[in-house]
């Protein structure tokens, strides 16, 4: 199957039946380790002792020797045994017969005479003891030569291998592993024809496509613009959280323009080498002139478009500020119509350099959200396309259920409930496969085997009933869903809650948020007399929100209309406080006061409505999972803001005007550790 892949052979596929033979660098390597091995291994199998004249002599005399081959311009002998007398000499090998001749060999002076002294010795010796005597010349050509060239000629064909790769790496083919590639940049190229993804393909994001539409626009029609004298956009900066489809949405743009797509990580360009960075950036951005019209989609920018001068480190000039130097160069430094257009994204936008915002590099910023219900709706459609599904599977309510999903959290629910099915032998996936992967994903795999002693599985229930009565009864806190005492992950009970999609959180809302956070630990003061670690995760969150309200929203008429809030991240290596000593005790009485006046209001609803809290958690004893049928049975219809809480109980709150925050818009889970 082609990929759009057709790097590896000219014109296309490579044809069945013919294959490029490359001799490349493994292949000299393998060569040269079969030679030293044969060098090694070819001495010859004797290892022959090397023993004086005078013994040799001896062994002559003795008539032991069978034969001798002297090497005249070596002025060496080696000497073999007769089979008959080894076993004389085997101390000398070490205990064992050697099988292999010469089994010893002895040098001697200038001076020696071979013929004359070999000649007298053979004719003292009876007939039957005498010895075979040659006298040879060793050339040692062979020898000679690969003794003095080997070495000059490893040394040349190693330098005539590197610069073999070294000029492919100038030519743009050659292999990664080269050292001489490691300044070439390392983005994947797709061509224009490979690239099969369009707006057709990328579920919600409707806003955000709207946008890069035009930058399609651009790269198919340039003259449109050109023509009345305006300049296409260099750069767009998809910025949103981690899973919403910015990669997606970059290679649907190449794909719909038509143009070739160059891919790359931030992280590529960082490397230990000094300028390794700043080399593949000019390498980058050269490939990209070449293909022009094309797109360079840069992932995960902060890692290497981080603020100048603010290192954790000894020195603000280093490699990283290199690249981002010559990153700035490029972008600012090719033609403004030369049809080479960057897409960025990346997750953290506060922490970039400004150099890199201005108009002129990235002329705007596409915010790619997370989805609302509709959206959410259009990415279940595209999931569950390979799914076998039940005939009555309802996706808008899979949709409701999943508020603050991202799209890659959607693919992983659908999947998990396929998995789920599977799991339980069905044929299908059914919406109770779709739940239970939700329940899975957010507050992680059930412990069914976790040991929970009788006392402490009552104190999670009323725990989690005291959540669930103080959600129920106050207009603006999260609509409750399902409430559970089954250990999931790390938690031993659970409230699952559906929040509004909103953008604004007013005063009210918040204080009512904030009581269904400390209801469990109400909870357990009223039934157990005293409260225990298990509301850990909720003090945490609402101390977090207290202060909040106190130094980001303006919340508090003894602090005032003012906010502690730092936006641009440019006191984050400070270490002094934006305020005095004396505000930051006012800060810290304003919080303990609203925790305080929460914590009272949270009391008085939990003891008002007792018989009823106490019914909800023995229910919740017994059944394990409750839902909010359950508790519209025990409490009536839930309150809804026309039904709001009896001004008296929100007097104490002394907290005026409204909080324009982040909205929640994820499931939130009570854990309770």
């Amino acid at each position: 199957m082609n990929n759009g892949n057709n790097n590896s052979f000219p014109g296309g596929n490579q044809p069945r039946g013919k294959r490029n033979f490359s001799f490349g660098m493994s292949w000299f390597y393998i060569l040269l380790l079969f030679g030293i091995i044969w060098m090694f291994f070819n001495q010859g199998g004797a290892n022959p002792q090397k023993i004086e004249w005078d013994d040799v002599k001896a062994q002559i005399e003795a008539g032991d020797v069978k034969e001798i081959v002297f090497v005249r311009n070596d002025f060496e002998g080696k000497v073999t045994i007769r089979p008959d007398r080894l076993e004389k000499y085997a101390d000398m090998f070490g205990g064992s017969v050697p099988k292999k001749s010469p089994h010893f060999v002895f040098l001697v002076s200038g001076s020696f005479n071979a013929e004359e002294t070999f000649g007298a010795l053979n004719e003292s010796l009876p007939e039957e003891n005498r010895f075979k005597l040659i006298i040879e010349n060793d050339n040692k050509v062979w020898s000679s030569i690969l003794e003095w060239l080997l070495f000059p000629i490893l040394l040349i064909a190693m330098w005539v291998f590197m610069f073999r790769g070294m000029n492919r790496g100038a030519g743009g083919g050659a292999g990664p592993g080269n050292i001489f590639n490691v300044g070439r940049s390392t983005g994947k190229l797709a061509e224009k024809d490979s690239i099969k993804i369009t707006f057709k393909d990328v579920a919600g994001l409707y806003g955000a496509k709207e946008e890069v539409m035009e930058i399609v626009d651009f790269l198919k029609n340039p003259k449109k613009y050109t023509a009345l004298g305006g300049k296409i956009p260099k750069g767009a900066l998809l910025v949103g959280p981690p899973g919403t489809g910015k990669t997606l949405l970059a290679k649907a743009v190449a794909g719909e323009a038509n143009v070739p797509f160059f891919s790359i990580s931030g992280s590529d360009f960082v490397e230990m080498f000094v300028g390794v960075g700043a080399s593949r950036v000019r390498d980058l951005f050269r490939q990209a002139k070449e293909k022009a019209p094309c797109i360079v989609f840069i992932d995960e920018i902060d890692a290497v478009g981080r603020a100048r001068g603010k290192n954790v480190g000894f020195s603000s000039n280093d490699e990283r500020e290199n690249t981002l130097n010559q990153l700035l160069t490029e972008m600012d430094g090719f033609d403004s119509n030369s049809g080479v257009i960057i897409l960025a994204a990346t997750n953290r936008a506060d922490i970039l350099d400004k150099a890199l915002l201005r108009a002129g590099r990235f002329d705007r910023q596409i915010h790619v959200d997370l989805p609302d219900l509709n959206e959410r709706i259009a990415i279940f459609k595209v999931h569950i396309k390979g799914l076998k599904l039940a005939p009555d599977f309802d996706v808008e309510f899979l949709a409701k259920h999943t508020p603050g999903f991202s799209g890659a959290d959607i693919a992983n629910v659908c999947n998990e409930a396929a998995l789920t099915a599977a799991r339980r032998n069905k044929n299908e996936v059914d919406k109770q496969d779709f739940l239970d992967a939700v329940d899975r994903i957010i507050g992680g795999l059930e412990r069914k085997n976790t040991i929970i002693t009788p006392q402490e599985k009552k104190s999670i229930a009323f725990h989690e009933a005291g959540h669930a009565t103080v959600s129920w009864l106050l207009p603006y806190a999260n609509p409750l869903f399902k409430v559970t005492i089954v250990p999931r992950g790390q938690s031993l009970g659970a409230a699952w809650y559906l929040p509004e999609e909103r953008k604004l959180v007013t005063r009210d809302q918040m204080i009512d948020e904030m009581c269904s956070l400390i209801g469990g630990r109400v909870a357990e003061e009223i039934v157990n007399g005293q409260p225990s670690t298990g509301a850990l995760n909720d003090l945490e969150r609402l101390t977090k929100q207290a202060y909040a309200m106190v130094t980001y929203y303006g919340m508090s008429e003894k602090v005032g209309t003012v906010s502690f809030y730092d936006s641009t991240g440019s006191r984050g290596y400070e270490l002094s406080k934006p305020y005095s000593e004396n505000t930051a005790e006012l800060i810290d009485r304003e919080v303990k006061d609203i925790i305080g006046m929460i914590h009272d209001r949270t009391y008085k609803i939990l003891t008002d409505n007792r018989e009823g809290f106490e019914k909800l958690a023995n229910l919740l004893l017994e059944k394990e999972v409750i839902f909010s049928d359950d508790l519209e049975r025990i409490f009536g219809p839930r309150a809804n803001s026309e039904a709001a809480v009896p001004e008296e109980d929100k007097k104490p709150a002394e907290i005026e005007g409204d909080a324009v925050s982040e909205a929640v818009t994820e499931s939130e889970t009570k854990a309770d550790e």
